[in-house]
């Protein structure tokens, strides 16, 4: 809650008689018996006072309304209202507006002046109110400011912007605030409350013949109190000193852009009293744009600048000066009869014309608006020049469109930029652009971002590392991306020395540090290269590091960002800026890869963000990235089949080593992944240098009988029919292919091999040959523990274990030999890395489990005591190693996706359980202790309550045993002691009823209720899964694909030969692999260019494809749209009817509710022909 310590009301401490009021009234307002005993107890004293002041007779006193409004009978949302002295500091009032009552910062504030009282406005003004001011306040974010009070103008401005609230489509909501005169408020009354009113119930009266109401179309009321009552002004002197502490805050997200919030005062018509509040505003240079034509001052102020504005005046004369008095005498003149044209009736015109001098020595901050010169349409543009021609006065910028190109910056308006300044005919500087781009960047304006990279703003020239930090430092402080920035700086200052300045430098270590926990090991740490971090893997020396360079001249912060367009686009996706990520990932390189990274990111964050509205932002963006990938690689592949290869398994230097497959399987691109290039790949390196068409049948033969790969039994790829995905020559040091077993050299080169050679390694080193091994090999290792289980467990050492039991010892280590090599010994990432990946994997913690329950039953089964156990241990283990056979056939077409769907269904049993377990509890429990009045066996009571109960889903009711109408021929006794002794208790039959009722009840609820919500369940599951299965199956084909690529060639118990040959050709003799990996290759020089701009062209393709494609659908719709209107409106008649309803509504609709309409509506019997019209129109 704010606290209003400094928020005052202002109450009469002096009455001071009325002379026109016979001592009832004071010149304040009130009546005396609203006086209090200390106002008039000095007769003496008020006796001598002749005239009210609120400064001298009036004092402060705690405010007793404020809170929240609700008008009565009305279904908008509340409004906050404030009553306060008029010489409350207005910085303590603008933070309690945008930080408490949660008003977002103005773009713009038009302070709307005069057109006060009953007078009728004209009709004019209402639609320059209505389409000029309302749609330029609402394109730019702009506050609207008047009296908020229903009349006069401020009730023109509320119906506006409640009308275009109504038909408008944009999110942007107009802000408008009433700054009203607290005794001017008809009913304040009911606003009072010393505690504060949330909500305030204030009802508003549509006719009031003493004071008007508070309007119910503005957002917040500040009710300034001068002590007065029933007397305008009061407010005048708070308002524009409120309006230029606000001229001073800056425009942007937290105050981030370049300029001052500009505030513009607008002046209907207006009083005389209103020239001495247009002189206090100039000459705080706050600038004026006066509608001539609607009466009062501002006929006056045009009329000055218009037509005295031509007169010469000297500024010197002579060497006695009489030249300068002679023309500001002449001067004055001239003012004093337009003075006395406009005003003939004003008593005191020595002093209006002095204002009105001080107005035009000031009317460069002055701008004119003519009805018959420019269209309400082009309001903003009138707006838009008034303030930059009021900013040249005052700016020192060296350009004369500077301030302009700012203020549209600030406002958002690319079309007046694009139209206005970027027409080709104004030279942009960098130096003109820079401070423009940053104001767009920060406060998310992408199509200035686009604009200015379009007129010259060079990229590499204007990202450096320094302005990059500077960017991450603007982040707002409520995104989950600042709050993981903070995390990361606050390990630095607990390891180093803690920032002086509470808005510490966000480092790139501290942004390397989140990229590396939401991408994973998928890449390395960004910008290290800088940091000069790249050979420190120790997080505490890096932190160290980062230290001494801040303590340093950090010249790493004036070097070019080396990727920026990458750069911003990270940027622009961590804070889930769609367009503008959008815009940056058409500019950057590597489009697949880009794309599939935002996906990645945004994924990892909607995980960790905990708001619902940010979390679905997050996903769709995601999806709409993945998309992208998907689509543009969808053009690489129509285009060359090798070179879209080549693109998904060659590492990026942009981002830092990574591959296409290795992010899509990070970003779970499901979609991506199910795209037939992709899949294309990967079944080329499923099968090697073997035909795809080749039967199992065939494999399955030559595994067991080798010599048949020399035969024709099984066909090979040719060398000119194979397609090479990756650069020729290079061997992959990738993630999933390279173990230490198997590290390749960048020197080796395939050499031509024997063909007896050649032919045995492609047959044996294919992934689908190691993987139909194991599975043979694997139904072979079920078939031995099956054995050794069920016929030859022998009793403990000596009689036992036999040879057939030993050979299962020998294969289980094989198993365990093979996971500590995936474990420890695969290379390219760290250690801890691959552990991270290696936890992640469901069926490798199912391995665990199966090996450890083996080791724990073979201990125990070597002793007499523990026979038993290690026996049961084992058995358990076999379901566990049988189970492990889902995971194998995941690999096949048909299989996999019905895998998948087990999967998902088996989510909905936990559902199911939930709720049966429930119901199995309370049934459970209330029918054990009705049957049986003591029965403390807990053998029984277990069965009972929990397994007796669950076989009644299946069928098996005791009825015997629970209805005591039935005969029970199993013996019983009532003896306690008996009872306790482990007997069997009799029966109560006092509630077997209830036990009945019970029973009816609860098999009703388990065998039809809940049990068909369980058929249900997986109904719907299989429903979406079914429609996505093949996408989900493809997705996980790749993993398999990976981990059976990297296998050795030989299954276990064989797999050990492998290992100990690995390990001799690696560390003993020292030769390199020979075995071609291909999920991450390195390009560099020419192929990486001539691969980097296919890919760019592509990109431009799919865009362009895509832009023709969307506005083939809008001509589609316009030319349906226009087809109807035609069928409908076929006959001229029927458009002239139509046309003359819309022109009454629009009429009738434009004046108030009290007034009629000034023709009757139209009559046609074909009025339903219309009306079809607009539904088809509306329909469309």
């Amino acid at each position: 809650s704010f606290s209003l310590c400094f928020i005052w009301k202002r109450v009469c401490t002096t009455f001071v008689e009325d002379s026109f009021s016979n001592g009832q009234l004071c010149q304040c307002g009130e009546r005396r018996e609203s006086h209090d005993s200390v106002a008039l107890g000095d007769h003496f004293s008020t006796a001598m006072v002749c005239h009210w002041e609120s400064a001298q007779h009036s004092s402060d006193s705690p405010t007793d309304a404020f809170g929240e409004l609700d008008f009565a009978g009305t279904s908008k949302k509340h409004s906050y209202f404030l009553r306060l002295s008029c010489d409350t500091p207005p910085p303590i009032v603008y933070t309690l507006m945008t930080a408490h009552w949660g008003l977002k910062s103005p773009n713009l504030v038009v302070s709307v002046v005069g057109g006060e009282g009953k007078s009728k406005v004209k009709t004019w003004v209402r639609e320059v109110l209505r389409q000029g001011l309302v749609n330029a306040s609402q394109s730019t974010g702009a506050w609207i400011v008047t009296s908020g009070l229903r009349e006069g103008v401020s009730r023109c401005v509320g119906e506006a912007v409640r009308d275009h609230a109504a038909a408008a489509s944009s999110s942007i909501k107009i802000v408008t605030v009433g700054i009203a005169p607290w005794g001017m408020v008809h009913n304040r009354q009911q606003l009072v409350n010393p505690q504060g009113s949330f909500q305030a119930k204030y009802f508003v009266q549509n006719t009031s013949r003493d004071l008007p109401c508070l309007d119910t179309n503005y957002q917040a009321f500040l009710l300034v109190d001068d002590g007065t009552v029933g007397r305008r002004g009061g407010e005048a002197g708070f308002r524009a000193r409120l309006e230029n502490h606000i001229s001073i805050q800056r425009t942007g997200i937290c105050g981030s852009g370049s300029i001052d919030i500009p505030v513009l005062c607008l002046l209907v018509s207006g009083e005389p009293t209103i020239l001495e509040r247009m002189e206090i505003s100039l000459k705080n240079s706050l600038p004026w744009l006066v509608l001539v034509g609607s009466g009062g001052v501002a006929d006056l102020v045009g009329d000055l600048l218009e037509n005295v504005s031509s007169v010469p005046v000297m500024l010197a004369g002579g060497p006695d000066g009489e030249g300068e008095a002679v023309s500001s005498g002449d001067l004055r003149e001239r003012v004093a009869q337009k003075v006395k044209k406009h005003f003939p009736s004003e008593k005191d015109n020595e002093k209006l014309i002095e204002m009105a001098l001080s107005v035009y020595h000031n009317r460069d901050l002055v701008s004119i608006y003519h009805k018959e010169q420019e269209g309400t349409e082009d309001f903003h543009t009138v707006l838009l020049r008034a303030l930059v021609r009021a900013n040249k006065k005052n700016s020192s910028s060296v350009s004369p469109y500077t301030e302009e190109l700012k203020l549209a910056v600030a406002w958002n308006r690319v079309d007046i930029a694009r139209s206005e300044l970027f027409n080709g005919s104004i030279h942009w500087s960098y130096e003109d652009l820079k401070d423009p781009m940053t104001d767009a960047l920060v406060n998310n304006k992408p199509e200035f971002v686009r604009l200015f990279t379009e007129n010259g703003l060079n990229i590499m020239d204007y990202l450096s590392y320094k302005r990059l930090e500077d960017l991450y430092c603007s982040l707002s402080e409520n995104t989950l991306i600042y709050s993981m920035l903070q995390r990361r700086l606050a390990d630095r200052q607990n390891i180093t020395s803690p920032a002086k300045n509470k808005k510490n430098t966000l480092l790139k270590e501290q942004v390397s540090r989140v990229l590396e926990d939401l991408l994973g090991d998928v890449c390395q740490p960004f910008y290290y290269s800088p940091l000069k971090l790249e050979n420190i893997r120790s997080k505490r020396r890096a932190l160290k590091k980062v230290g001494k360079t801040l303590k340093a001249d950090c010249s790493y912060r004036e070097k070019r960002c080396q990727y920026p367009w990458a750069s911003l686009f990270i940027w622009a996706v961590l804070q889930n800026y769609s367009e503008m990520a959008i815009f940056f990932w058409e500019m950057a390189e590597e489009s697949v890869l880009s794309a599939l990274s935002g996906c990645k990111l945004l994924r990892e964050l909607s995980k960790l963000d905990s708001e619902t509205e940010s979390k679905l932002s997050m996903k769709e963006l995601a999806q709409k990235f993945e998309n992208l990938a998907h689509g543009v690689f969808s053009n690489c592949y129509q285009s060359d089949e090798s070179r879209s290869f080549t693109l998904l398994t060659t590492k990026s230097p942009v981002w830092r080593g990574a591959t296409c497959l290795q992010m899509a399987i990070g970003a779970d691109a499901r979609l991506f992944f199910s795209h037939d290039g992709v899949q294309s790949l990967l079944s080329q390196i499923w099968w090697g240098d073997m035909e795809r068409s080749t039967e199992v049948w065939k494999l399955v033969l030559t595994f067991f009988i080798p010599p048949l790969c020399y035969t024709k039994l099984i066909s090979f790829r040719s060398d000119e029919e194979k397609t090479e995905p990756s650069s020729p020559g290079k061997e992959s040091d990738g993630y999933y292919g390279q173990t230490i077993f198997s590290r390749d050299s960048d020197k080796c080169r395939i050499k031509e091999l024997p063909f007896l050679v050649s032919r045995w390694r492609k047959f044996w080193y294919a992934p689908v040959t190691s993987f139909l091994g194991n599975v043979l090999m694997y139904f072979l290792f079920l078939l031995l523990f099956a054995y050794v289980l069920l016929i030859d467990f022998k009793q403990p050492p000596p009689d036992g274990p036999a040879i057939s039991e030993y050979v299962l010892y020998f294969w289980v280590f094989t198993i365990v030999c093979e996971e500590i090599r995936k474990t420890f010994f695969l290379g390219g990432v760290t250690l801890t890395l691959h552990r991270r990946h290696y936890a992640q994997d469901l069926w490798i913690k199912w391995d665990l489990i199966a090996i450890c329950l083996f080791l724990i039953g073979l201990c125990c089964r070597m002793f007499q005591t523990s026979y038993e156990a290690g026996r049961t241990f084992l058995c358990v283990d076999y379901m566990v190693f049988t189970l492990r056979l889902i995971h194998i056939f995941a690999i096949h077409k048909q299989l996999g996706p019905k895998i998948i769907i087990v999967g998902k269904m088996i989510k909905d049993v936990f559902f199911f359980l939930f709720f049966l377990a429930v119901w199995l509890m309370a049934y459970g429990v209330a029918n054990q202790a009705l049957l049986y009045s003591y029965d403390p066996n807990p053998d029984r009571i277990f069965r009972r309550v929990f397994y007796r109960p669950y076989l009644h889903i299946y069928g098996q009711v005791p009825v015997e045993e629970i209805d005591a109408g039935v005969k029970w021929s199993e013996p019983c006794t009532e003896n306690l002691t008996e009872i306790e002794a482990g007997a069997e208790p009799c029966r109560a039959t006092y509630s077997n009823w209830l036990v009945v009722i019970l029973l009816v009840i609860y098999l009703l609820v388990t065998n039809i209720l809940l049990v068909n919500l369980l058929i249900a369940m997986f109904s719907n599951t299989f429903s979406k899964v079914q429609e996505n299965s093949d996408t989900y199956w493809k997705f996980q084909r790749y993993n398999l694909i990976v981990e059976y690529h990297s296998r050795p060639s030989l299954a276990p118990p064989f797999i050990i030969v492998s290992h100990l040959h690995l390990f001799i050709k690696r560390y003993i003799r020292k030769v390199s692999s020979t075995k071609i990996h291909l999920f991450a290759a390195e390009l560099e020089g020419k192929l990486a260019r001539r691969l980097m701009t296919w890919e760019h062209v592509q990109k431009e393709n799919f865009i362009s494809h895509e832009s023709k494609k969307q506005r083939a659908q809008d001509s589609e719709r316009i030319k349906r749209m226009s087809n109807c209107i035609l069928d409908d409106l076929s006959c001229p008649t029927q458009m002239e009817f139509c046309s003359s309803a819309m022109q009454w509504m629009m009429e009738t609709l434009t004046q108030s509710s009290g007034v009629k309409a000034s023709r009757p509506p139209p009559t046609f019997k074909g009025l339903h022909l219309c009306i079809t019209a607009f539904h088809n129109f509306g329909n469309l």
